[in-house]
């Protein structure tokens, strides 16, 4: 992967794990719960679960693509258009509420770790939005399999950083998105559509 391809690639995967989603409610609900320490067992389990989707998504593309050229054409396309579509889910969605789940006190660190895990896999849109975010990005001409490392590598490096700083702020994070998080949705809104249109066009 080219390096100015792979700086696009992380300012973007900066803007998707920024992004409000159930794995960041969850590291800033239980970073409120249990301290950051704890909350570690929680993006562990997380982070497992999202790099099992990331894995199963790149594989699917890489075996799409030994198919035809112009598969990686249409899925550029297709994916263009699921990202606009997402961004203007996320530009009307509200704020993130962040309750506090009755009987969490006496959760063990392996509960923490199967909530988190579960929690990243129990959302199947997250494969199809991978198999319209990871297209854009990958070029025919080189190795796939180096790509997929990066790639994978990378969104699961920023992710689990994401999830320990919100789980490190959850006090003082959890009034600023629920005050201003419609705010926030609206920027990361914006971006994901704005990535939809321009990178189409892009080499």
């Amino acid at each position: 992967m080219a390096f100015d391809t792979w700086f696009i690639y992380l300012l973007a995967v900066a803007g998707l794990c920024l992004t409000p989603g159930p794995n960041s409610l969850l590291a800033l609900t239980h970073g409120a719960l249990y301290g950051h320490s704890r909350t570690c067992m929680t993006i562990a389990g997380s982070f497992t679960g999202f790099m099992l989707i990331v894995a199963l998504s790149l594989l699917g593309i890489g075996a799409l693509l030994q198919t035809s050229g112009q598969v990686l054409l249409i899925m550029k396309w297709l994916g263009a258009a699921y990202l606009i579509f997402l961004g203007i889910q996320l530009w009307r969605s509200p704020a993130m509420a962040l309750d506090t789940p009755q009987g969490a006190g006496g959760k063990t660190n392996l509960a923490l770790f199967r909530t988190g895990m579960t929690t990243a896999l129990s959302n199947p849109k997250v494969i199809l939005f991978f198999a319209a975010f990871f297209p854009q990005f990958i070029d025919p001409s080189r190795s796939l399999l180096s790509q997929f490392l990066v790639m994978g590598v990378t969104i699961g490096v920023m992710e689990f950083l994401v999830e320990y700083a919100l789980a490190r702020a959850a006090f003082q994070l959890r009034p600023v998105l629920e005050k201003f998080g419609r705010v926030f949705n609206r920027c990361c809104g914006g971006m994901f559509a704005g990535i939809g249109l321009a990178l189409p066009f892009s080499n």
